[in-house]
């Protein structure tokens, strides 16, 4: 049984998934016989049906109660995927695919139990196209595996949502992160996809083997892909498009004098024509914990952290556009760095923010939520969900990659209290309907799973939404794809 155990010796959970939560208590839909028949496709060691594996794959990262599935298999080709699809449609069983967990909206809750396909077996970097600038790989590779692996290249694949989380989960997201704003999302990063369907059938969303930067034939079935949570099928590998590493970066740490001057110096700066890697904002009260967590000094006020990337010249002449805005904008004193080692110490802050916000409260946990709204609109939301908070009497620090006019609340409060996770769910509930208000989404990042499902027919509208019922029920007419998410 070695071989499926050794998923379990990943990186200690220090989220709300650290405590135990209630199970529902249901038959198993996974009978003998049908455990059988998958233990033949993958081999007995990589099938369990053991209640500590089970809850291990039935959470994420988020407050959402664990809903294990009946059991975990763990296939190590495209070619068994398929096959353990075709035996859950033929038994009408549920499938969840899993890659590292690090969701934080319930996307990987087994809802009605069922089969969870564990996808680290799968860890192969399949094609490197260095002069094509792309790669191909499996669900097991994750964003760090990946760099490593190309830090020879002297190419990068950007794409940076905190958590060192499966290439192809943050494609089955439309996972961003801090270099969106000079690299994009997924959404745009994501060449071509091979997906297994709820029947067991193969589809490789741009043509199977193409990896060209841009296509226009026929549907977008990429993109439709990106996104879909495991609700359309399973994907088996990810075609991505790389970048060259840059020659020069620098760093800046910037406290300005209020959230309004900092959302204000961010639209400037996205004028002025300056290509900003990272432009990253932390609250006062987000400050004040990085400082108490780790011994920093910085000014506890709101504060900027930005990134430019480059050759020496053109990063030189992006400084200098940069300090000028800042300073037009009354920024307090820039804290500047060249050296990789300087840049890790003035980013350590912004790496630390979710430990710190928990420090804030010991004993605590945490639930991360965020939103995203036109960048013109951030100031004026943020604002206005900084008195919630107080008025809510919850603590939920601020950070937000405001470049692309992105946020994210780190609650931490008491398990144990019910009427403070009642607090925490009204409030996510209103930050979502007041960043709906100005015209943007329940999500930026963190996809719809379980958590904001309920906001998607407000967002969309109801056409929209039949649509994508439509499209659920032509991929998966059983329903058996990742049941209960999303829609």
């Amino acid at each position: 049984m070695a071989a499926l155990w050794s998923v379990l010796k990943g990186p200690v959970r220090t989220s709300l998934t650290n405590f135990r939560r209630p199970l529902t208590t249901m038959a198993s839909r996974v009978d003998e016989r049908v455990r059988d028949l998958l233990a033949e496709v993958v081999g007995p060691g990589n099938v369990s049906s053991s209640l500590a594996v089970r809850e291990q794959h039935g959470r994420d990262e988020s407050f959402h109660a664990c809903k294990p599935p009946d059991v975990v298999v763990c296939p190590a080709s495209t070619a068994e995927v398929q096959q353990l699809a075709r035996i859950c449609y033929e038994h009408d069983l549920p499938m969840v695919p899993y890659g590292t967990g690090t969701g934080i909206e319930g996307g990987v809750v087994a809802e009605q139990g069922g089969v969870c396909i564990s996808l680290w077996r799968m860890a192969d970097i399949v094609a490197l196209h260095e002069e094509d600038l792309d790669v191909t790989v499996q669900p097991g590779v994750t964003r760090v595996a990946l760099n490593h692996h190309l830090r020879h290249t002297g190419l990068w694949f950007p794409v940076d949502p905190g958590a060192d989380a499966s290439l192809c989960g943050m494609a089955a997201t439309s996972a961003s992160g801090t270099h969106t704003t000079r690299y994009g999302s997924m959404r745009e990063n994501v060449a071509n996809l091979e997906v297994v369907l709820a029947d067991g059938r193969l589809l490789h969303t741009a043509g199977e083997g193409r990896h060209t930067r841009k296509t226009s034939a026929g549907y977008n079935l990429t993109n439709l892909m990106v996104g879909s949570e495991g609700t359309l099928g399973i994907i088996t590998s990810a075609t991505l498009r790389l970048f060259p590493q840059p020659e020069a970066v620098a760093s800046a740490v910037c406290p300005m004098p209020s959230v309004t001057a900092a959302g204000e110096c961010t639209l400037q700066l996205l004028r002025s024509g300056v290509p900003v890697a990272r432009i990253e904002l932390l609250d006062e009260v987000m400050m004040a914990a990085c400082n108490r967590y780790k011994g920093l000094d910085y000014a506890e006020q709101p504060t900027l952290f930005l990134e430019f990337h480059g050759t020496a010249a053109s990063v030189q002449e992006q400084i200098h556009t940069a300090g000028e805005v800042l300073s037009g904008c009354g920024a307090g004193q820039l804290r500047w760095a060249l050296a990789a080692s300087e840049r890790a110490r003035l980013w350590e802050a912004r790496h630390q923010a979710y430990y710190a916000a928990r420090a804030l409260r010991p004993g605590s946990v945490g639930y991360v939520t965020d939103v995203c709204v036109p960048i013109s609109k951030l100031p004026q939301v943020i604002t206005v969900t900084k008195d919630d908070l107080v008025q809510s009497r919850l603590t939920g620090p601020i950070a937000g990659h405001v470049g692309d006019g992105n946020f994210h609340c780190i609650l931490a409060f008491s398990e144990h209290d019910q009427q403070e996770r009642q607090r925490v769910t009204e409030f996510c509930d209103r930050l979502v309907t007041r960043a709906l208000a100005v015209g943007g989404t329940c999500t930026g990042e963190h996809g719809v799973g379980l958590g904001k499902r309920r906001h998607l027919r407000h967002e969309v509208g109801e056409t929209a939404l039949g649509v994508m019922r439509q499209l659920k029920d032509a991929l998966d007419p059983k329903g058996l794809m990742n049941p209960g998410k999303v829609l």
